[in-house]
């Protein structure tokens, strides 16, 4: 099985380390990621300017463009093979609701999917990052599964997994995608002086996203429950009832 892996962090962040080398298990792993931090970046594609591939000591490739960039130019002629599965993460940070069309991991695995490949983003539902044992140890699993039994036809499965210990995960939970309230008020820092422009500037901060769900009939909170691994189908337009109906009945169904 080859196994492209990608993130929004950075080649160098530590989820991405360990999940490269826990998913060798399974097959050829390739590792083609931005140079540094990305998160946020979104579905965007760098068309303003040339992008440079550098391949690092440990054999991981860095980008330096965005997530999408990372998995577009892999696919579509940095690798002289087409992988069978996309996989990226293990973000920090649950990836839920509205969040999803902003986050880079997601846009990894989305831009997988949009070129043919079975796609999954991992995210551990915490900052903290104290038991990436535990996405590790679902993403084998759901690797494994594509393996042994193909969807049937190119899907972007988006999990978040609590940040406990395995042996406190508490089963799979398919879910749809949720929406959240407004963002808070952006942040405003010290104003300073353009010499060029002779005229002041303002500096801010983009505020976080509301932590007040919108809880629309039908539709999951974007929220982790308390143990339960998090599986959202985001197919395009996300959410499609369809490919979460076709999710459930895969997961449910025995694989070979």
């Amino acid at each position: 099985m080859k196994i492209l892996v990608s993130n929004d962090d950075g080649y160098f962040a530590p989820g991405i380390t360990l999940l490269a080398e826990a998913l060798r298990q399974l097959g050829a792993v390739t590792v083609v990621a931005p140079e540094r931090d990305r998160s946020g970046a979104s579905n965007s594609l760098t068309l303003d300017r040339p992008l440079t591939v550098r391949q690092a000591p440990n054999g991981f490739f860095s980008v330096n463009g965005t997530p999408t960039d990372c998995v577009h130019i892999a696919v579509t002629g940095l690798l002289d093979f087409t992988p069978d599965v996309v996989v990226s993460g293990i973000n920090l940070g649950a990836n839920m609701g509205d969040d999803t069309i902003y986050s880079g991991t997601v846009a990894a695995a989305a831009e997988g999917y949009l070129l043919g490949i079975p796609s999954l983003a991992l995210s551990l539902a915490s900052k903290a990052g104290e038991h990436f044992e535990s996405a590790i140890g679902i993403a084998l699993q759901m690797v494994e599964r594509f393996r042994r039994k193909p969807f049937g036809e190119p899907v972007l499965l988006n999990v978040n997994v609590p940040d406990v210990a395995a042996s406190e995960l508490r089963g799979v939970e398919i879910t749809r995608l949720g929406r959240r309230h407004k963002a808070e008020a952006m942040q405003k820092m010290e104003r300073t002086l353009s010499v060029a422009a002779s005229r002041e500037n303002a500096r801010v901060l983009v505020a976080p996203t509301s932590r007040q769900p919108h809880r629309a009939p039908g539709w999951k909170r974007p929220r982790t429950s308390p143990g339960a691994i998090e599986w959202r189908p985001s197919p395009t337009p996300m959410a499609s009832s369809g490919c979460w109906r076709r999710s459930r009945n895969w997961h449910r169904s025995p694989s070979q």
